[in-house]
């Protein structure tokens, strides 16, 4: 099965430049996970003959939101997280909004595993939601990823909004402690790795650099591979090893993000 997760900063963008119809075209994915799809279905006019589609819009419109698009039909699709653990972790919302409705996170099970995607908060260039991402979202993710990890091992993918390493982006130094690489949302990153997830990009290439995902619109940063790394495939250690070839595919245009992929063997 081949698994992709792409970032299309408005799917009705992305469709209306054609780069969509070409993707699905050429990669044909068994599943493809979006986030900030921006947009409700019915506002949507997509035609996928043979895949059954499941969408987490945001309250808020042309906001956020998540969805995935697959081949076969899950057997059950969840969208956020329990009300037990909004409530533990107080995600009640901030200045911003409620994370909770902003259509964040999609699970689907399948025979073998769990795929979840999500499109983590941006902890904002002012910092003003590194708080509610730290100590809110982060914690309340990892604990839905593991429940669901009691039941099948867990896929997840999306754009979780940190470079994790200075490895993951082009200009580290100037970058420490601003938004998308402090030392909390990389924190956060890490405590996936100590509960048993694995960066499947970074487990097969360790010391690859320039695996970028995301470029500013700024300074031609795209044609000159200026970018980080903040899109992602993590996988239960249970089932790591049955992932191959992840990749990225910068090549893929339409957005400031471009997909990323591995394949599951079983």
């Amino acid at each position: 099965m081949k698994l992709y997760s792409w970032n299309v900063n408005g799917i009705r963008a992305v469709l209306n430049k054609g780069t969509f119809q070409a993707f699905m075209a050429e990669h044909q994915p068994d599943v493809l996970c979006l986030q900030e799809t921006k947009a409700k279905p019915e506002q949507v006019e997509l035609d996928l003959p043979g895949y059954h589609l499941h969408w987490n819009s945001a309250e808020k419109a042309g906001y956020s939101g998540t969805a995935i698009f697959s081949k076969q039909k899950p057997l059950t699709v969840l969208n956020g997280f329990t009300e037990d653990i909004a409530q533990k972790y107080g995600l009640a919302g901030d200045s911003y909004g409620d994370p909770t409705k902003e259509g964040r996170v999609i699970s689907a099970e399948f025979e073998h595993f769990w795929v979840v995607t999500v499109y983590t908060p941006n902890a904002k260039g002012d910092l003003s939601r590194l708080g509610l991402r730290h100590k809110q979202w982060d914690p309340a993710f990892l604990e839905h990823l593991k429940e669901l990890e009691k039941t099948k091992p867990v896929l997840f993918c999306g754009d979780l909004n940190v470079a994790h390493n200075e490895i993951d982006l082009s200009n580290p130094k100037p970058n420490v402690g601003k938004h998308g690489f402090t030392n909390e949302e990389r924190e956060g990153f890490d405590n996936f790795e100590e509960a048993g997830f694995v960066d499947t990009l970074r487990a097969a290439h360790p010391e690859t650099t320039e695996l970028y995902t995301w470029w500013t619109h700024w300074a031609n940063a795209r044609a000159r591979n200026i970018g980080w790394r903040i899109d992602y495939w993590l996988a239960s250690k249970s089932i790591a090893d049955k992932t191959s070839k992840p990749d990225i595919h910068p090549n893929v245009l339409g957005s400031d993000h471009c997909p990323v992929s591995i394949e599951v063997n079983l």
